[in-house]
């Protein structure tokens, strides 16, 4: 029988147990503590390594200032991106061309002399610097100019910008803070690196919030987060600059301006044949046509035409043409000088004729010449105004064309001119394959209410074709049909209705009266859509409903006298029907 060995298991005591248990338990509570809390970051970094930064609405511009000789520049680039597009340079010259309500000024590269209205000007330092393939801008001697302030922080080289209206929100650093919260942090977290320090009671400026942190500036431009509980918040103020740009031109004319063209292609009409339009009180001769590329103008204006609308006590509104040509548009805009001499014989035509206005009819232009048209526009303006002229632009509604519409910047043209008329024909156009209306009045206040988005209503004249179109569909010997048409006066189309005997309809999708006639000897039907006192009630009643600065009439010669008292009675008064 095999031997049997027991060993006794000794009991280990049960307070051994609870020490370890618990001896377990803060290890490694210590170590998650020391792995998750979240202990401030001691490493400081730069908050940029540009020797000059730009900050503008709360971050840093891609490009620096530069200080030259103690002052500061901008590059260029930034002026025109966030400070005024208007803002050119111009190759030829090698100067800075800028527009303010009455003023066009040149600012040669590195001159102590720049223009204002072809007037000289000195500067203790240059305007504009251009060297090494950069363009830099001192704003200093312009300041009354820009919506704009700007600090310099010599502290730390910063240039801190801010435009007019800009809201700022203070906040004031709580007294009595541990060092780590006084510390300006790269990201809402404390555990990053911190690009500078706050003090107890100081003044600083909250960009944004994020969770719990505030995204905060200092006076010297350094910025970073600090937790939302070390500021206590102050006040806000809105950023108020006193500048030119702000101060509007005011047009001498009283509320609703009721314009007539006056379409002059080669002689002026007999004063002595011309009838009274009750209504009318600025009258706009097509006088002035861009003749030639090098920007010479053509004159057809007029003595006796001007003595006769003064006696009338109208405005006149001399009107300019490009001509419509794209190539001989873009040859004359393409710089500064040719545009220069194209305004200095406006301006004397207008001085020779004592005019009121000028009226820039501009149109058929390539749709990357835009720009150059807007350019013109603003530097004409400025001595327009000097000069006492109000300034109006034909437009066309917005549509895909580039050549017809989208090369209009309509926005920045409206911001420039007193007043912008919008063509409102031709919807169908002389040659059109289909017959239509000139302009049907659902089109018309379809397009009027685009237009009205980017243009202010009280500086938009409503277009009104004074024609009609007579259209002829005639079937051709190989049985298709052949369509064209005539554009007739007023009263040529109550004869040609007459002589029929035909009774116009009302026709809903136009809102206009409509007429069609069948002449079987020519195998052809006659359609008009026309232009009467009733269609001319209606558009001048869009006046009213969108409070236009009024209408413009295409042309004085298209006219009837019923048609100029219809006109003149619904600007007078809203017509119950339409309210």
């Amino acid at each position: 029988m095999s031997r049997i060995e027991t060993n006794k298991q000794k009991r280990i005591k049960m307070p051994f147990i609870i020490l370890g248990l618990l001896f377990s338990v803060v290890l490694i509570s210590t170590s998650l503590f020391l792995l998750l809390y979240p202990f401030p970051s001691k490493e400081k970094a730069l908050f940029t390594n540009k020797e000059h930064p730009i900050i503008f609405e709360g971050k840093i511009y891609g490009e620096e200032a530069q200080i030259i000789d103690g002052t500061v520049y901008l590059p260029f680039s930034f002026v025109k991106e966030n400070i005024d597009d208007a803002v050119i340079i111009d190759d030829a010259t090698n100067s800075i061309i800028f527009t303010t309500k009455d003023k066009v000024l040149q600012m040669p590269s590195d001159s102590l002399t720049y223009l204002v209205n072809e007037e000289p000007f000195n500067v203790e330092v240059p305007i504009y610097l251009s060297s090494e393939g950069q363009s830099l801008m001192s704003l200093e001697p312009l300041k009354t100019l820009f919506p704009v302030k700007w600090d310099y922080s010599e502290e730390t080289g910063a240039v801190i910008v801010r435009k007019q209206g800009e809201t700022i929100i203070r906040g004031i650093v709580n007294k009595g803070l541990q060092e780590d919260k006084l510390r300006l942090r790269t990201d809402p977290d404390v555990t990053t690196a911190y690009v500078g320090e706050v003090v107890g009671n100081e003044i600083i400026e909250i960009v944004e919030e994020d969770r719990n942190f505030y995204y905060v500036r200092k006076d010297n431009g350094i910025s970073g987060y600090l937790k939302k509980d070390s500021i206590t918040l102050s006040n806000t103020e809105i950023v108020k600059v006193e500048n030119e740009i702000s101060q509007k031109y005011r047009p001498d004319i009283s509320w609703p301006i009721n314009l007539t063209w006056e379409a002059v292609y080669s002689a002026n009409p007999d004063t002595k044949k011309l009838p009274q339009m009750p209504g009318v009180n600025v009258v706009s001769p097509t006088w002035f046509h861009l003749k030639n590329n090098e920007g010479d103008i053509s004159n057809l204006g007029s003595a006796d035409y001007m003595k006769w609308a003064k006696s009338r006590n109208y405005q006149v509104w001399g009107l300019f043409s490009n001509d419509f040509d794209p190539e001989k548009t873009y040859q004359a805009l393409k710089d500064y000088e040719t545009r220069m001499k194209m305004i200095r014989q406006l301006l004397q035509y207008s001085e020779m004729y004592q005019l009121d206005g000028i009226n820039i009819d501009i149109e058929n232009v390539n749709l990357a010449d835009g720009p150059l048209v807007t350019q013109f526009v603003r530097e004409a303006t400025p001595y327009f105004h000097q000069a006492g002229l109000i300034v109006s632009m034909d437009v066309t509604f917005i549509s895909g064309s580039d050549t017809w519409s989208r090369f209009y910047e309509r926005e920045k043209l409206a911001s420039v001119v007193d007043y912008m008329m919008v063509m409102a024909y031709d919807e169908h156009w002389g040659t059109s394959p289909v017959p239509g209306s000139v302009a049907s009045l659902p089109w018309v206040e379809s397009n009027l209410q685009k237009l009205l988005e980017v243009v202010p209503n009280d500086r938009l004249l409503l277009g009104i074709p004074l024609y009609s179109r007579i259209w002829k569909e005639q079937e051709t010997d190989g049985g298709n049909i052949e369509v064209s048409s005539k554009a007739y006066s007023m009263q040529a189309i109550n004869d040609w209705v007459s002589e029929r005997n035909l009774t116009p309809i009302y026709d809903e999708a136009s809102g206009q009266n409509y007429v069609e006639y069948l002449d079987e000897a020519e195998k052809a039907t006659y359609k008009i859509w026309i232009e009467d006192e009733a269609s001319l009630q209606k558009r001048a009643q869009l006046v009213h409903k969108y409070q236009l600065a009024g209408v413009a009439t295409w042309s004085r010669f298209f006219a009837n006298d019923a048609g100029w008292a219809t006109i003149d009675d619904s600007l007078k008064q809203i017509d119950a029907t339409d309210k």
